[in-house]
């Protein structure tokens, strides 16, 4: 079975699924306490421009599921190289101002969700819907329309959509 290939036991791709529970999740991980903690701190934060962060349910459900976990791929990619990750907003609390603007260039709210841990400084952050994306000096990209689509992405190694001007 290749690594991108799903199991009938599982809802990631092997990779994602090995990934994840090395690093400790589990079917039902639940931490609503840390996700309130992040929710709070990120809702108390104004930028020295007055820029304050929108906490979102689908990033607070996220969080809650989520959080905390610092991912690796346990093999080679499938287009490009797998990316390292931690889920942790906070890695995004000085960026209010930039998720504003990506969320309105997007027509939606967007949230800070983690970075990815390969040195780009790449952040990630999740928007009203459940979408996720990735920041970084390069562009902006997306991930997929929910976490778990963004953590195959990212752990198997698929090359993420660039988000442009162009319809």
């Amino acid at each position: 079975m290749r690594a991108f290939e799903r199991t009938a036991a599982t809802r990631f791709p092997v990779a994602v699924d090995a990934a994840l529970r090395e690093a400790g999740w589990e079917p039902g991980r639940w931490n609503i306490a840390q996700a309130e903690i992040w929710a709070d701190t990120l809702r108390a934060h104004t930028s020295p421009g007055g820029h304050r962060h929108t906490v979102l349910p689908s990033a607070v459900e996220a969080w809650a599921e989520f959080g905390g976990l610092h991912l690796s791929a346990p093999g080679p990619g499938r287009h490009i190289a797998p990316t390292p990750l931690v889920i942790d907003p906070l890695r995004g609390l000085h960026l209010a101002r930039t998720l504003a603007d990506l969320g309105r260039a997007l027509a939606t709210e967007i949230c800070p969700l983690g970075e990815e841990t390969a040195g780009t400084g790449a952040v990630l952050a999740i928007d009203a819907q459940g979408r996720v994306y990735s920041l970084d000096h390069t562009g902006d990209w997306y991930l997929g329309a929910d976490v778990d689509q963004a953590l195959a992405t990212l752990l198997t190694g698929t090359t993420p959509a660039r988000l442009t001007t162009k319809g």
